[in-house]
């Protein structure tokens, strides 16, 4: 509640000390802003630097709980857009507060149009908040296509001139996803069906897309209760699975747990790492490695 009282007092004096063109110590250049890391990626992969790019979740902080800052306010207050990724639970939390802070924001939703994942099964006749549905769809390459199809088109709106240039690099950007496409399909090749488990189920997407099972300890968005943990348990111990995958910013006491449990090990990967294309191949070899350690990689 203080949180909240704060964000509203400070916000006019934002806005008296802050034009949404610029201020005197910023680059001059307008602004960008986008919700995670990989999107500043995105953005600079079609714009270059012709646009200051603001993001709101900084390293180490967990999209699920993230809470904005005041301080923050003052660069959504100078931006001309705000690329959301779609259901990330800060984006569902502070949507309101953040258009607020500058109506004049146009707001990019680049989930809409997608093929989605639902983490749970739709009530008939209910109302959803959106917090049915995964929100990683960075971790797909060929939603990420799309994505930087649908923000080359906003970015040449905003700047007409460089329509022809930002429509050239989209194109190289879209070649470079081929590429690691195929690259991943090649490291993936002989492990079609097979069964990883993370703590936090962040490689939905990936995991449709190359045709692999992920299981998860978190289960709808909580912490996992002990009958969850026993059927994972289980689970690892039939499929021969000696390793659960934990994002940085998580707490790692269930994972150690877990991993006891297993007599097995943590490794710890970072979906939101800016170098996109790299982090995602690194993910896959450290997948490809385990699967072939593992039993089940003689079946």
């Amino acid at each position: 509640m203080k949180r909240t009282i704060l964000f509203f007092i400070i916000l006019p004096f934002l806005f008296s000390c802050h034009s949404r063109k610029g201020s005197d110590t910023d680059s001059g250049k307008e602004v960008i802003t986008v919700s995670i890391l990989p999107q500043r990626t995105f953005v600079e992969k079609i714009a270059g630097d012709d646009f200051e790019v603001n993001v709101l979740i900084p390293p180490g902080a967990s999209p699920a709980a993230y809470t904005l800052l005041p301080s923050q306010l003052k660069d959504i207050a100078r931006s001309e857009v705000w690329f959301r990724m779609g259901y990330i639970g800060f984006e569902l939390s502070w949507k309101e507060k953040i258009e607020q802070a500058n109506k004049n924001m146009q707001v990019v939703d680049l989930s809409r149009g997608l093929d989605l994942i639902s983490t749970e099964p739709a009530k008939s006749g209910a109302k959803s908040d959106g917090r049915g549905v995964d929100p990683h769809l960075w971790l797909s390459p060929s939603l990420v296509k799309q994505i930087a199809r649908r923000m080359a088109t906003v970015l040449s709106e905003l700047k007409p001139e460089r329509k022809e240039a930002y429509q050239a690099n989209l194109e190289q950007f879209e070649e470079e996803i081929d590429r690691l496409d195929g690259e991943i399909k090649n490291m993936l090749n002989d492990y079609g069906g097979r069964t990883f488990i993370t703590f936090h189920p962040s490689l939905s997407y990936y995991a449709r897309e190359y045709g692999l099972v992920q299981h998860s300890l978190e289960s709808g968005g909580k912490e996992p209760t002990p009958q969850h943990l026993t059927e994972v348990v289980l689970l690892a111990r039939e499929e021969g699975i000696d390793v659960i995958y934990i994002q940085s910013e998580f707490d790692r006491e269930h994972a150690r747990v877990f991993a006891e449990e297993i007599d097995g090990r943590i490794i710890e990967v970072w979906p939101l790492n800016p170098d996109w294309a790299e982090n995602l191949l690194e993910m896959t070899r450290i997948l490809a490695v385990n699967f072939e350690n593992t039993p089940s990689g003689d079946r």
